[in-house]
């Protein structure tokens, strides 16, 4: 993406990751921050969402800060913000204006709710995103592994709905994955394909557009084989008792003798026999597909894995097809010898990182640049883009008012920020 210039007005969560992912492949990433710190209160150095980027700082409440902004927008190819609903217009930075300044630019919007619909001004998170489009409900939480057989509950089922036999939770809450399915799975990741492919028109047509990214979308997209699954009665409507959500014994995590833990995935026959023949089942194993003894074959497993502790199962599964590998940490996983050989990871000024994901063969990514400071790059942008108003003293001016309307400035995952952008 050598030559793409991007504008970035500051926010936090899926935004900023999806202008880092731009920046990795190589675009042209300028920042524009806040004069005040982010509300995270994150050090700069260790915001490895602002890595290959650069900073300017605009205050857009200042008389002359939307025209600073208009002024980079019309060098740029894409831009990014992510308030709520109707807020980038009041600053005077919306879609109508940037784009009549630049026909061709790309104006991609992240937000939670979307820029239409009943929710679009409410503020949120990733866990409220999730949970109304119906993700959130996919994940069970671990329950204690079982000890002794017990019999199903549940009348033997056809090949595609399982007894509810698993060690999950399936009627205790959904277990929380972190941010990682809702900001950037379902928003930040849309964003960027959006932005592509909006860009991918500009450039054959001198047209460009408004991509209206929300989580709730995106997230909502990410079911779409299951919702194939679920109306063809092939999935239940309950977390924890499916094939691949913790219901089948050979697709589970189990716990070893030392609290670590072993991820199965042995779905295929020759897997599973594999892993049967290393995990020592014994010949009087319940089979892979007798779902009426799955509650036998989960605590024969189980008590299997008690036995020894999580290194000596790596150990004794090492090099084979049995289809488990061990739960990892996030520190933990920096050291694995897999994604240390393929440089998965990288450290960078003392921080380590995710070195630049996808590769390709002839354009890799690269790590040009360490987390941008807040204005720190201001003279270069204002050279190097064409841009001397970024590089003039601000204006005296009374103190600002605040705009007008009753949603605030918001980070793109729905965080309440300071009024100024």
């Amino acid at each position: 993406m050598a030559g793409v210039r991007v504008v970035e007005l500051a926010g936090i969560g899926p935004g900023p990751f999806a202008a880092m992912l731009l920046g990795d492949l190589g675009a042209d990433v300028v920042r524009v921050d806040r004069p005040e710190p982010s509300p995270l209160g994150i050090e700069p150095a260790y915001d490895i969402a602002n890595r290959n980027k650069r900073s300017v700082v605009v205050d857009l409440k200042a008389p002359e800060g939307p025209g600073r902004v208009l002024d980079l927008v019309a060098r740029a190819d894409l831009l990014i913000e992510g308030y709520r609903p109707g807020v980038a217009e009041r600053l005077g930075v919306g879609p109508d204006a940037c784009l009549a300044r630049n026909p061709a630019l790309v104006y991609g919007r992240m937000t939670g709710w979307g820029q239409r619909g009943p929710l679009a001004a409410r503020a949120g998170h990733d866990i409220g995103y999730t949970a109304v489009a119906g993700v959130l409900g996919l994940v069970a939480p671990t329950a204690a592994a079982p000890t002794a057989a017990a019999p199903s509950t549940v009348a033997p089922p056809s090949a595609a709905v399982l007894p509810d036999a698993s060690p999950a939770a399936p009627d205790g809450p959904p277990a929380l994955p972190a941010n990682l399915l809702g900001d950037y799975a379902g928003g930040s990741l849309y964003l960027v394909v959006g932005l592509l492919a909006a860009l991918h028109h500009a450039r054959a047509t001198g047209a460009g557009q408004v991509v209206d990214a929300a989580i709730v979308d995106g997230a909502a997209h990410l079911t779409a084989v299951l919702q194939g699954l679920l109306a063809g009665g092939r999935w239940q409507d309950r977390r924890g008792v499916n094939l691949l959500d913790g219901g089948a014994p050979f697709y589970a995590v189990y716990p070893a003798a030392d609290g670590g833990h072993l991820a199965v995935g042995a779905l295929e026959p020759q897997f599973y026999a594999e892993f049967a023949r290393r995990l020592e089942l014994g010949p009087d194993a319940p089979a892979q597909w007798d779902t009426a003894r799955w509650p036998e074959l989960r605590a024969r497993i189980a008590a299997r894995f008690a036995t020894r502790n999580r290194t000596e199962w790596e150990a004794v599964f090492a090099g084979s097809d049995a289809c488990v590998e061990p739960v990892l940490t996030m520190r933990q996983a920096h050291a694995h010898e897999h994604l240390a050989g393929r440089g998965t990871y990288v450290e960078v000024d003392g921080v380590t990182q995710p070195a630049p994901a996808p590769r390709f063969s002839a354009t890799p990514g690269a790590l040009r640049r360490p987390p941008a400071r807040p204005g720190a790059d201001t003279a270069e942008v204002a050279r190097d883009w064409g841009v001397p108003s970024l590089a003039a003293e601000p204006a005296e001016q009374a103190e600002p008012a605040e705009p007008a309307g009753p949603a605030e400035p918001t980070g793109p995952a729905g965080t309440p920020v300071p009024p100024t952008a």
